[in-house]
C-alpha cells in the first residue's frame, strides 16, 4: 500500500478525527484550519453521546451511523487517551427522556419498541422509581424513558485531546491560515492559503463543516450545508445535581464533572453570527425551570454559541466527489458532530485508503443532491 499525503481541510472535531485515524493507518495526514483547532462546533457542544434520544423517529440510516458510532467510543475515547497522554471525561450515565403528558408516555412506549430491536435496554420508569433516579425532577413528569447505553464526554477536553494525539503520531497541523483555496483537486491536490503558503498532497478530506458550502462553485458539486446557531447555557453546581442526561420535547440538561450543569440547545438561523442573544438564551431558562424547579432561582454562569452545520436533509455528506478520487467530503453533521467522530473517521478512512464504504454510503453520498 504506497502512502498517500492526506491534506485535511478543517481542524474541528471531525477533522482532527479522521487525521488520527489516517495517520493509525500509516499515511500522512495534514490539517489546515483557517483558525484554531477545535475552535467553532466543536468546542460549543455539550458532548452528549445519544442517538437513542435525538433520533426520535426511527431506525433509518443516520440513527443506524449514530448507534454504530456509539458503539464504537469505548474503545475509540481509550485509543485517543493512550495516545495523547490526556485524560477528559467520558461518563457512561445513561438518559431519561421526559414525558408530562399520558399522549407523551405513549410515544415513549412506541419508540422503545423499535429501540429494543436496535441494542437498547431501556424501560419506561415512572413514580418513584423515577424520583429516586432524579430526586429535584418535577412533579408534574409524567413518566421516563431512561436508556442506559447513552453517555456524554466533555467536549473541549475531547478535542485538545484529539489535537495531541493527532501531533504526537505525526500529524502535520497548521492553523489560523485565514483563508484556503483549492487550487487544484483533479490531478493532484494544491491548496493555497493567505499567508501566501502552498500545501501539496494525494489526497484531500474536506472537514470544514459550515463553511463547505463556500466550495461548490470550485467542485461543481451542490454542497447544502447551512449554518444553524446553537446557543447553550450553564449553571455552577457544588454537588451534580442531575445524574443523567435529562431530555424533553424542549432541550436537554446534562451535569458535567467539573460542578457544571449544562442546558441547550436554542437553535435559530442566522448566518455565521455567534453572538449570544438574550432571546436565545431565554427560551431555555423558560423551559428548564419547568424541568427542574430548583433553576427557578438559579442564573446560568456562562452562556456561548456554536454554528452546527446542516444539511438539507438532515443527513451528513460523506464520501467522494463525483469525477475523482482525490477528494472525500465529510460534513453536515449538525448536532452529532461529537458522537459521529469515530464512525465518520473510519467511513473516510475506509473510502481513502481501499476506495470502498460500508452499507451506510448510499444514504450520505455527496452526490444525492445533483
Amino acid at each position: 500500500m504506497k502512502k498517500q499525503q492526506v491534506i485535511v481541510m478543517g481542524g474541528g472535531i471531525i477533522g482532527l478525527s479522521c487525521a488520527l485515524e489516517l495517520q493509525r493507518r500509516g499515511h500522512q495526514a495534514m490539517v489546515l484550519e483557517t483558525k484554531r483547532c477545535g475552535g467553532q462546533a466543536s468546542g460549543a457542544a455539550a458532548g452528549m453521546l445519544a442517538p437513542y434520544s435525538e433520533n426520535v423517529e426511527g431506525p433509518d440510516s443516520f440513527f443506524r451511523l449514530c448507534l454504530e458510532s456509539l458503539q464504537l467510543y469505548p474503545e475509540w475515547q481509550r485509543a485517543v487517551r493512550e495516545i495523547s497522554g490526556e485524560s477528559f471525561e467520558y461518563t457512561e450515565s445513561g438518559s431519561l427522556y421526559v414525558a408530562y403528558h399520558d399522549a407523551d408516555l405513549l410515544a415513549l412506549e412506541g419508540r422503545l419498541l423499535w429501540q429494543r430491536q436496535y441494542g437498547s435496554t431501556g424501560m419506561i420508569v415512572e413514580g418513584d422509581a423515577l424520583y429516586r433516579m432524579e430526586p429535584l425532577l418535577t412533579g408534574e413528569a409524567r413518566a421516563a424513558l431512561y436508556t442506559p447505553e447513552e453517555s456524554h464526554i466533555y467536549a473541549p477536553h475531547y478535542v485538545r485531546a484529539l489535537e495531541t494525539a493527532c501531533r504526537r503520531l505525526g500529524v502535520q497541523i497548521y492553523e489560523e491560515l485565514e483563508q484556503l483555496e483549492i487550487v487544484e483537486w483533479q490531478n493532484e491536490v494544491v491548496v493555497h492559503a493567505s499567508n501566501g503558503r502552498f500545501f501539496e498532497g494525494d489526497q484531500l478530506l474536506i472537514c470544514s463543516g459550515a463553511w463547505a458550502q463556500h466550495l461548490t462553485d470550485t467542485l461543481h458539486l451542490n454542497i447544502p450545508v447551512y449554518p444553524i446557531r446553537g446557543q447553550i447555557c450553564a449553571y455552577e453546581a457544588e454537588s451534580r445535581p442531575v445524574s443523567h442526561m435529562v431530555f424533553c420535547n424542549q432541550g436537554y440538561l446534562v451535569g458535567k464533572a467539573n460542578g457544571t450543569l449544562v442546558c441547550g440547545a436554542s437553535e435559530d438561523v442566522a448566518g455565521y453570527d455567534t453572538t449570544v442573544t438574550e432571546k436565545g438564551i431565554s427560551r431555555l431558562l423558560n423551559w428548564n425551570k419547568q424541568l427542574f424547579p430548583f433553576l427557578e432561582k438559579q442564573t446560568p454562569f456562562h452562556s456561548w454559541a456554536g454554528l452546527r452545520p446542516a444539511t438539507q436533509d438532515g443527513f451528513p455528506l460523506i464520501g467522494p466527489v463525483p469525477g475523482t478520487e482525490r477528494v472525500v467530503l465529510a460534513v453536515g453533521h449538525y448536532r452529532n458532530g461529537i458522537l459521529l467522530s469515530p464512525a465518520t473517521a473510519l467511513l473516510a478512512a475506509d473510502y481513502i485508503v481501499d476506495k470502498q464504504f460500508s452499507v451506510f454510503d448510499d444514504a450520505f453520498l455527496p452526490n444525492r443532491f445533483i
